[in-house]
């Protein structure tokens, strides 16, 4: 059963490779809100703060210089494309964690991004912390592009792409949820595609 306008139970997680309600594309469509901000090398930071025992500030030079992973994995925008096979290259989201070291009353992130309209999303730790999330610099081989998030976001494969956060400069752990730029807009808490979970009336009360 899929969701529908007025319903406030879930229905049945699907086991299928493609999320339901979603369409198979071999391109990379290109959304977002506002313009695509500038980059400067010199000037760049990415902050990580909050609920941790060690804050981290790291120049664009630092942050090249932590280890890298390759991920593949399939993409999914709640806008209902989906596209298989992303090659994401980048630094794993569990690098930052023993860096910074997260307090035990950490309980949620706060992704921050370098833009006009002050973009966040929300996470709960389990969903951060996965082994195969990162904060991405390459994409299919090639450095990623400003269009796509450029130089750095962060890609969490399984939840909806606006969770996927573009121009990423920092991360905010927090003792308790609070909500993001969509979310506080009508968009789901936690985005699980397989439940299709586009928007907050669909979320349990």
């Amino acid at each position: 059963m899929l969701w529908r306008p007025g319903k406030k139970t879930a229905g049945e997680r699907s086991t299928e490779r493609l999320p339901p309600g979603q369409k198979l594309v071999t391109g990379f469509p290109v959304l977002h809100e506002g313009p695509i901000p500038g980059f400067n090398p010199s000037t760049w930071r990415f902050r990580v703060w909050g609920e941790v025992e060690q804050p981290v500030t790291l120049t664009w030079a630092e942050l090249n210089e932590l280890p890298k992973i390759a991920v593949t994995r399939d993409f999914h925008c709640v806008t209902t494309w989906s596209r298989y096979d992303n090659l994401w290259e980048g630094v794993s989201v569990k690098t930052l964690i023993d860096l910074a070291r997260p307090r035990d009353t950490a309980t949620h992130v706060l992704v921050h991004c370098y833009d006009s309209i002050d973009y966040t999303t929300n996470l709960p730790m389990g969903d951060f912390a996965r082994e195969d999330n990162l904060l991405a610099l390459r994409h299919d081989g090639a450095p990623l592009t400003p269009e796509h998030g450029g130089p750095i976001r962060l890609v969490v494969h399984h939840l909806y792409a606006w969770k996927s956060a573009k121009w990423v400069c920092g991360l905010e752990f927090l003792p308790r949820d609070r909500r993001g730029f969509w979310e506080e807009r009508g968009y789901h808490n936690r985005a699980d595609p397989w439940l299709e979970e586009r928007y907050s009336y669909q979320e349990k009360d």
